[in-house]
């Protein structure tokens, strides 16, 4: 009778533990994706952050850059803040934001059209990402959004965690903070 209220306690511990880790809205997981070679992205079209949690790109975009208090960083062309993952290996062909990481910090994605590159200086890239589009790269490294940044200029993912970062238009990571200012295009 012990070992059963024993067993039925941990059974019901290990289900309580399983659901919580899906709550961390900004806890990224690390996967083991194969890796995949990146390509240039000189004749591929950037699509914004998803319209909705199921992933649907919203258009065709500009990767360029804004004057924040952090300093100049890479944006998209309706000047929505991009960031980096520590978790992720540059040039892996692979991201590490997997399932729930991945909703909170939905991935850039490149579609078919031209694209326009105004003032970053890294090397723009795509990989295949873990829902099987391409997601684009500065310098081997995935690009993200976060969900919670609401508008132009908005930082609210900086230093999520330790390991989320805006991303300078060199594709070096930004680790400093530092309050939003006016969006600009350089």
């Amino acid at each position: 009778m012990t070992s059963r209220i024993l067993l039925g306690t941990l059974g019901l511990a290990a289900a309580a533990a399983l659901a919580l880790t899906g709550c961390g809205a900004d806890t990224p997981a690390a996967s083991s994706t194969p890796a995949v070679a990146s390509t240039t992205a000189a004749g591929a079209s950037m699509t914004g952050p998803p319209a909705s949690s199921a992933g649907t790109a919203t258009g065709p975009v500009t990767l360029k850059t804004a004057s924040l208090s952090l300093g100049k960083i890479l944006v998209d062309s309706a000047g929505k803040t991009l960031y980096v993952f520590d978790k992720d290996t540059a040039n892996s062909g692979s991201s590490a934001c997997v399932d729930k990481c991945a909703t909170v910090w939905p991935a850039l994605v490149a579609g078919t059209d031209a694209t326009t590159v105004d003032g970053v200086t890294g090397k723009v890239g795509t990989i295949t990402g873990v829902d099987g589009s391409q997601q684009v790269t500065l310098d081997g490294r995935p690009l993200y959004y976060f969900a919670k940044d609401a508008a132009a200029g908005d930082v609210a993912g900086q230093g999520v965690m330790g390991t989320w970062w805006v991303v300078g238009t060199d594709g070096v990571k930004i680790t400093t903070s530092g309050a939003p200012m006016t969006s600009s295009s350089s």
